[in-house]
């Protein structure tokens, strides 16, 4: 079974210590605590107008984490040359406006593959992987492939503000068909954008998804349970999630290499 990963989001952490220019809570300590509770990476936003996470952020979780570090970024000469200097294990570059209030789509790859093949060698050159934020589009996709990225992270927001049982349901297949599609051109494919408690199950039970980024849930959640029991129950979701599609391969198939631990909950 492939396994499927939690990337945590601190901004949302960091945005309330912005909110009265103190110097808590501590983005930084709130990413050790989550590694503690099972969180497999740690993802961060420096923003070009520095909303919530400041530079400081990104060189402490830098020297300090437990796991890795996913710095998400504009692809603009100043934050590559951070990155550059920095060298977090990866990198995923994120479209960016000042007046969103967060991330409102994909990356536009096919508008700048000049530019945006320069960057991935740049930071490819200084050790990190980099990741494209991207609607699941096959065009958009290809030219990911095309610009040297080996990660694509696909925009799930769409799927996530949808209501009509129909439209959630068309969302998603085409998140899988995008992911499958990506998969098949060898990219490795992470997902993430608006996934909360309610609606991650049909994500993480994509099995060519190999991790989840998810953060205003947790931090939100995290309120009321405490942020070690807010991770822990949004991992426990997306293994459950992720362990329940291959049962169900195992029930249709019929599968003894699939079934062999445990037949009698296979089938």
């Amino acid at each position: 079974m492939n396994p499927i990963f939690l990337g945590l989001n601190i901004d949302h952490v960091a945005t309330l210590r912005q909110a009265r220019g103190t110097r808590y809570p501590d983005p930084i300590k709130a990413a050790l605590d989550a590694e503690m509770a099972g969180a497999d990476s740690i993802t961060l936003h420096l923003r070009e107008d520095r909303r919530h996470i400041q530079d400081e952020d990104v060189l402490r979780i830098a020297q300090v984490r437990q796991t890795k570090v996913n710095l998400e970024m504009a692809a603009t000469e100043e934050m590559v040359q951070i990155a550059c200097a920095v060298q977090p294990e990866d990198i995923c570059l994120v479209p960016e406006k000042r007046e969103e209030l967060t991330t409102e789509g994909g990356l536009d790859v096919l508008g700048q593959k000049e530019w945006l093949t320069k960057v991935c060698a740049r930071l490819a050159e200084a050790g990190c992987r980099v990741s494209l934020f991207i609607d699941p589009d096959e065009a958009q996709i290809e030219a990911a492939k095309e610009v040297g990225a080996p990660v694509i992270e696909l925009h799930t927001g769409t799927y996530a503000e949808l209501e009509k049982p129909a439209e959630v349901a068309a969302e998603l297949e085409r998140i899988r068909h995008a992911a499958e599609y990506a998969h098949r051109l060898g990219l490795v494919v992470n997902a993430g954008h608006g996934l909360h408690y309610h609606n991650v199950q049909p994500i993480a039970a994509i099995k060519v998804i190999e991790e989840l980024n998810i953060g205003h849930a947790i931090i939100a959640q995290a309120i009321y349970s405490g942020l070690p029991e807010a991770v822990k129950e949004m991992k426990r979701l997306m293994v459950e999630a992720r362990q329940q599609a291959y049962l169900q391969d195992c029930c249709s198939t019929q599968s003894e290499d699939c079934c062999s631990t445990d037949k009698s909950s296979c089938c």
